[in-house]
This record gives C-alpha cells, structure tokens and sequence, in this order.
C-alpha cells in the first residue's frame, strides 16, 4: 500500500487556522521522521522536523501521536509549522506579499532521523492571508500610507486600525488575516515606505488622526468609533492616539512601553518627549545578541513624567498582550504601571493576559518565535526572548482574545465563534 500524507481540511486554508496531519499505508508500528519546509518571498529557507511512530494499523494522526523528538516534543499537531527554523541564523519569517501563499512541502522518511533517508511520501501545503472574498485596498489618501483589508458583504464592518514598530515599513498580514474574522482593517504604515520619513527622529499625531478620519468616512467602516492595534513602539503610539485623539473606541497593545518612545511626538502645540534611555545599559546575550531590555529609564521618575502618556484620557478599555520573556521591553511592569495610572484616575483597570515563556514577536498563530534577527533599523542582531513551545501557545491565545475584545467592544458581541485554535 502506497505512503500517502494527507491534510484536513484539503487544499488551500489561512495561515492562522490549524489543518489535520494524517499518514496512511505506513507498517504496524512503522517509525517514520516528518519534515516541513518553506522558502519565504526571498528565498530564505525555513525547515523543522519530528519522529514519530505509526500506529497498530499502519496509520499515523498528528492528532492523536506525540512526536519523540526533533524540533519538537509530545502532541503538537501544529508543530511543524511553529518549530520551523531559518537556515540562516538570525532570519525572521513574515509574509511580505499577503496576495500570494506561503507554499510548506511536508515528507516522511522511512525510520528516524538522522539515519531516515528514504522518502516514502510528500505533499505540499499552500497556506494564505486572504480569506475568500477579503478585498486589498492600497491607501494613497492625503498624507496617509497604508493597505486597507475588507471583508466580502454589503454591510459596514467594525474598523481597526494595525500599527508595527520600530522597524519600519508596511506590514499586511496580521491585517489580512484579521480581516478574515469580519473587521475592516487598515494596515498603517508611518516610517520608512514610499514618501514618508526615513528615519522615526519626529512623529505628528496629526498623521495618525487623518488615518483615523479616513477609517470613519469609508461608507464599509462601521462606526461611531475604531480600534487600535499595536505592537512595540506601534503600542504606545496606539496608546497615545487613544488619549489625544476622538473616535476611539477600543485600544489593544502587544509588548509596549506607556511612555513615549524613540522619538518626540507632536500634536497641535504640545510635544510630548520621549522616555530617556541610556544605551550603555545594554548587554550582549552569550550568542552576541544586542539584549535592549534594561536600557529605557523609569518612565514613573520625576524626570520622565512628560513622557508618561496620559490614559486617563481615553475613552474605550484597553487590552494589555504582555509576554513574560519579551527582552525588548519590560511589558509587565507597563502593563501594571497602565492598570495603577488609570485606576488613580477613577477609570477601569485594563484586562492584561500574560503569558510565560512568550518572546517579544508575538504574531498571528503558527509564525515560528524569533527569539533574534537583525534589526532592520540598527543593523545588528537584537535579542527577543521567548522559548517555541510557550510562544506559540502565547500566539494562539492572544490570537483569539484579541478578537474577543474587539467583537466585544466594537459590534457589541459579548462572545464570537469559537476558534479553531
């Protein structure tokens, strides 16, 4: 009987839904090793491994069998896809182009690695960031740059609005993805792409406002307000446009400082400075990574008031994303500044989901952790934390909760549909 690999459910899906690994016509007991592999838009190559045992009847469901080692161990149905590993250190997998899927060619070997040679099977997995139906918009409008993502219907959806960090650039996927679930979500650039400033050296809210203008005049964007979601120095500008800016509903962060941060920050006739630093601080890990964690100063010292940012101010809840290994940031004490500072104010304290062993990245489900990578910035290496199993479980849960919120605080859901997760 002939090896086959099969995937439920077939064909293309998401990137951020879980598929069924099953292995037929293989011998009683038969060990076997399972490799996947992807190569990214530039062709940097990720791969991951695990061995396995097939069962009584010759038949083997990552379902239900632990692996027994390799990249990872124990009952990971989606294990090879979070334990996979750049081939060159220091790489980081993102989706650059959201209109084309990643392609994961997935093969069992007879026996285990690493005397497993011979190839008895092999499938390949296309897996994407738009759902049917979803509409990419490019957003020339004004000053602002951006990608706007829209579910398949008629009706007006609930509108968010996506920021990265420190890097730079215009990142799509989490936004494709997101728009997956029924939000209409712009995927906002604010440095280094097409005509905006190189370098973060001075950032005006006011170009964040006419973002925010923009969702809220789009005849598909449900109002009377919008979401934000941030990650890094994308946060705590997500925090400061919850406090200064109107039509803001619900603010969600992912490992952020609630001070101002890298760069001054402007709007109207205020300037709020950002939080001092000392970059004699830093560390270097025992692989020579750049360790940032403890080069930010306290942003509670009398000196660095003017840079705390001012949540009492807004008007929606907020959402703290806190991993406890992030090394970029010390997110939990943030998230407890944020929480003490609102509560002084006579506000709801944030809800904060912390998650042990979760690294600084934390991405939509299945992204592999990038515990280092060069910093597109700086151009060294830069040390994240996080340890695969815990991120990945991490990714998962922030993934739903995320979702959760806004379904919650932006269409007046108490619940959504369950995930797959």
């Amino acid at each position: 009987m002939a090896v086959t690999v099969t995937l439920e459910p077939a064909g293309r899906c998401r990137w951020d839904e879980p598929v069924r690994i099953v292995v037929r016509g293989l011998g009683p007991g038969q060990p076997v090793t399972l490799r996947a592999s992807l190569r990214d838009e530039k062709g940097a190559l990720f791969r991951a491994h695990a061995r396995y045992c097939a069962d009584a009847a010759g038949l083997l469901d990552l379902e239900r069998a632990p692996a027994l080692g390799g990249s990872f161990a124990g009952l990971e149905p989606m294990g090879l896809f979070w334990a996979l590993e750049p081939e060159k250190p220091l790489l980081r997998l993102v989706k650059r182009d959201v209109q084309t899927p990643f392609a994961v060619e997935l093969e069992v070997l007879d026996g285990h690695e690493p005397e497993a040679q011979l190839l008895l099977g092999r499938a390949v997995h296309e897996r994407d960031f738009l759902a049917p139906g979803v509409r990419r918009e490019p957003v020339r409008a004004g000053r602002v740059r951006g990608t706007l993502f829209l579910p398949p219907g008629s009706k007006p959806f609930p509108g968010i609005l996506d920021l990265f960090g420190s890097s730079g650039g215009l990142c799509e996927y989490r936004a494709s993805l997101l728009a997956g679930h029924g939000f209409a979500v712009l995927a906002l650039a604010y440095f280094r792409f097409e005509d905006l400033p190189e370098h973060l050296n001075d950032v005006c809210l006011e170009y964040f406002e006419e973002a925010v203008d923009f969702m809220l005049q789009h005849p598909k964007v449900k109002g009377p307000g919008v979401g934000l979601l941030g990650f890094s120095k994308g946060g705590d500008l997500c925090l400061s446009m919850a406090s200064f800016l109107k039509g803001i509903t619900a603010t969600v962060v992912i490992n952020a400082c609630v001070a101002n941060t890298i760069a001054p920050l402007r709007y109207k006739d205020m300037i709020i400075p950002e939080l001092s630093y000392d970059l004699k601080k830093h560390t270097i890990t025992e692989s020579g990574f750049l360790n940032f964690v403890d080069i930010w100063d306290n942003p509670l010292e009398k000196t660095n008031h003017q840079s705390l940012i001012p949540l009492e101010k807004a008007q929606g809840p907020f959402l703290f994303i806190v991993s406890m290994d992030d090394h970029n940031w010390k997110s939990k004490v943030y998230a407890r500044i944020a929480s003490e500072q609102l509560q002084a104010h006579g506000k709801d304290r944030p809800q904060i989901i912390y998650y042990p062993g979760s690294g600084h990245c934390i991405d939509p489900p299945y992204f592999p952790l990038c515990r280092a990578s060069v910093h597109a910035v700086l151009g060294q290496p830069v040390f994240y934390g996080g340890e695969p199993k815990a991120h990945s479980k991490a990714q998962a849960d922030a993934w739903q909760q995320i979702q959760t919120f806004f379904h919650k605080h932006l269409n007046g859901k108490k619940s959504v549909r369950p995930s797959k997760l």
